[in-house]
């Protein structure tokens, strides 16, 4: 093993625990998302065309203005 200790990169890993990761081969983590959602309320999600968004403002607030204005920038 190395002298880095990140659990995160395979090479400090014990090379048991690296082969059950890599034979679950990409597979999800999780089993949550739109992708794995039945096909009727993805058409029901999808026709609403982002309005079932929980969105942080109100639209036409002067939040979302100044929000808006500012963009990306800090």
């Amino acid at each position: 093993m190395t002298s880095n200790r990140n659990p995160g990169n395979f090479a400090n890993r014990p090379q048991e625990e690296v082969q059950d990761i890599a034979s679950a081969g990409g597979q999800a983590s999780h089993s949550g998302g739109f992708a794995s959602m039945d096909p009727d309320k993805q058409r029901d999600i999808a026709s609403k065309g982002g309005q079932a968004s929980s969105g942080s403002f109100e639209k036409g607030s002067e939040r979302a203005k100044e929000a808006g204005a500012k963009g990306g920038s800090k």
